[in-house]
């Protein structure tokens, strides 16, 4: 079984890594938005992709297009979910 909290918090820092972003990963919500006006972090699609690809090195999970990171990069919740399905 994967431990969902550890997951979300190098989740975290692997978000604040790639994007570049000076903040603290207790700062980021489990649920708040990772992009558009309601997200603290502002993530634009370049941070999209440098995440994406992070992901894809660290987890063996790759985000097949644009609309499915879109779906998947919600915030922190949806891309736990992401991550942890189908490693359980």
């Amino acid at each position: 079984m994967v431990d969902l909290v550890a997951l979300k918090s190098e989740l975290k820092e692997l978000i604040i890594k790639e994007s570049g972003k000076e903040c603290n990963a207790d700062s980021i919500k489990d649920d708040e938005p990772l992009f558009g006006e309601k997200s603290t972090l502002g993530l634009d699609s370049l941070d999209a992709l440098q995440i994406s690809v992070a992901i894809h090195h660290k987890y063996n999970k790759k985000l097949t297009d644009s609309k499915e990171a879109m779906r998947v990069l919600v915030n922190i919740n949806t891309l736990a979910n992401f991550v942890s399905k189908e490693n359980s």
